[in-house]
Parts: structure tokens; C-alpha cells; sequence
């Protein structure tokens, strides 16, 4: 298990537990759970990449301690 975090940069800092075989999609839905916002309107970004659901935690090389940026799409 790996933990990573999500800054939407309005006081918000979730910190989430998964497995470095989840999609950025489930990882979506975890997230969707906790801040009551619909999963598809949340996007993940990192500097200017945006993360695509259907690719998983471990190709994008995610470890644990990572931080995403939360946007409401």
C-alpha cells in the first residue's frame, strides 16, 4: 500500500490510501468519497501533465508521499 496525497489549493488536503496497482481512476473514486465531489469532475494533475484513468498508479511510477494538484473539472 501506498499513500498519496491531493492539494486543491484551497485548504484542502486529502490523504488517501491505495495500492500502487489502482488506476488513477479508482484512485478518483477514493478521492470522490471523501470530498462528496462526483469522480469525473475531479482532475489530477502534476506541474502541466494531467493523469489519465485508465493508467495505473505504477506506470506513471507513483510512489509513496506523492502529491497531486485537485482540480474540479
Amino acid at each position: 500500500m501506498i499513500e498519496v496525497s491531493a492539494n486543491d489549493r484551497l485548504g484542502k488536503k486529502i490523504k488517501v490510501k491505495c495500492l500502487s496497482s489502482d488506476s488513477i481512476g479508482d484512485l478518483k473514486k477514493i478521492l470522490s468519497l471523501q470530498i462528496g465531489t462526483p469522480y469525473d469532475k475531479i482532475v489530477l494533475k502534476k506541474g502541466h501533465q494531467v493523469y489519465k484513468d485508465h493508467i495505473s498508479l505504477d506506470d506513471y511510477e507513483i510512489h509513496d508521499g506523492f502529491n497531486f494538484e485537485l482540480y474540479y473539472g
